[in-house]
Order: C-alpha cells, then sequence, then structure tokens
C-alpha cells in the first residue's frame, strides 16, 4: 500500500472509532468504574508521551537538556507556579544547559 493508502485507512479507522463511541449507552458511561478508567488511561497516555519525548532519540536512550528541563518544570509544578512560568524555566533550563555544552 502507498503510503496516502495508509493515510486514508487510519482517517476511516479514527471516524469508526468516533462514531462507535457515540453509540456506547448513557448507562455505561456513567458507571463510576468506566469514568475511573478512562481517567487513568488518559494519565498513563501522557505520562508515557513524556517519558518518551524526554528520554528517547530513536531507539537509544539519552539523558540530555530535555531531562534537565522536564525536572525544572516539575519542580516548578511543585511550588504551584503558572503554567506559562513553568514553561519558561523549562525552556530557560534546558537553554543553559545546551549553552554549557552538557547536551
Amino acid at each position: 500500500m502507498t503510503l496516502w493508502a495508509w493515510v486514508l485507512l487510519a482517517a476511516l479507522i479514527c471516524v469508526a472509532m468516533k462514531v462507535a463511541g457515540y453509540l456506547v449507552p448513557s448507562e455505561v458511561l456513567d458507571n463510576p468504574r468506566i469514568a475511573h478508567t478512562a481517567a487513568m488511561v488518559t494519565c498513563g497516555l501522557l505520562a508515557a508521551l513524556v517519558v518518551t519525548q524526554t528520554f528517547a532519540d530513536g531507539a537509544a536512550l539519552v539523558l540530555d537538556a530535555r531531562l534537565v528541563a522536564v525536572v525544572v518544570a516539575g519542580v516548578a509544578l511543585w511550588l504551584r507556579a503558572p503554567f506559562i512560568l513553568v514553561v519558561l524555566l523549562g525552556a530557560i533550563a534546558a537553554a543553559c544547559v545546551r549553552a554549557l555544552g552538557w547536551g
């Protein structure tokens, strides 16, 4: 198959999944276990994305400026800093580490 065929197939699968979500009865969605599971799946996917983007470079495991940026941003979040400040502190930390030649 060509690349465009794969893209169209993926788009059709996404539309089918979206439609299937609308067809689920409301009694199922009102179940507290389903709501809890959906919330935990979202947290798990976000955590996996953060870990992948922080520690992976292709198939290799790397420790570079991204790790420092995530740690600084995590500390800022823990201290309840505003989100824009969290982003700026993470970016500044990564820039400083890269300027020092460490990552």
